[in-house]
């Protein structure tokens, strides 16, 4: 079994859109993937149809139903704000402890591969003092970087990668997810990063379905190395 933490540069990045498309391709191709989305912001009991969580088991050809989204995003939030800020406004806290355990024992039991998708970007607050990068640290697995091909999305690439280098952890592939309507050419992003961030991996996956079978087809076997290393 192995485990990635799939997280990102900020919001609505592309997390969710990279996940789903190594589940599509991995199970597609004979291979045992399946993903958590634990801890979930704006999340609508009358339409979860929408959420990154449907959007995960559909993914895998599940159903999203309110039962299955419950198995893998146990904390879901009304409010689409940070964790901590989502949960105070229902009067509650994120349980830290309950959520690494949880992911722990996702893992231990996976005889696959594993993805766990966080929330927000990599300094996203699940509570007033633990942040994503806390709930990466102590899980200690792969993290995968998602992020986008927007003006601006160069820095803030760099410096969440950097970050995550940081604190004592490798980063082994940034991921570049096409910014929908950006005027900002993705391989030239891809370009930049790639320059810039030394001997780590960069992957450039564009929203045009031909181009986008390439770039997953080619994520995928370098997750698949790492699986069999």
């Amino acid at each position: 079994m192995t485990a990635f933490f799939v997280t990102g540069s900020g919001t609505d990045i592309g997390k969710t859109f990279v996940t789903a498309a190594l589940l599509r391709h991995l199970n597609t191709t004979g291979k045992k993937a399946r993903a958590v989305k634990p801890v979930l912001s704006g999340f609508e009991a009358g339409n979860i149809g929408e959420s990154d969580s449907a959007l995960l088991l559909a993914a895998r050809g599940q159903d999203p139903s309110l039962q299955n989204i419950e198995a893998i995003s146990p904390w879901k939030y009304k409010a689409a704000l940070a964790p901590n800020m989502a949960a105070q406004r229902e009067g509650a806290e994120v349980d830290i402890e309950a959520v690494v355990k949880f992911c722990s024992d996702e893992i231990e039991k996976e005889d696959g591969i594993l993805f766990i998708e966080g929330v927000g970007g990599v300094m996203a607050p699940l509570t007033d003092t633990f942040t994503v990068l806390d709930w990466i640290e102590a899980l200690m697995i792969p993290p995968i970087l998602v992020t986008g091909s927007y003006l601006g999305a160069i820095s803030h690439a760099l410096t969440s990668l950097r970050t995550i280098q940081a604190r004592g952890m490798e980063v082994p592939v940034v991921v570049i997810s096409e910014s929908e309507g950006s005027e900002v050419p993705l391989g030239e992003t891809l370009e930049s990063v790639a320059h810039l961030a030394g001997n780590v991996r960069c992957i450039a996956l564009p929203r045009a379905a031909d181009a986008q079978a390439a770039a997953i087809t080619e994520l995928s076997n370098f997750l698949l190395e790492m699986y069999r290393a």
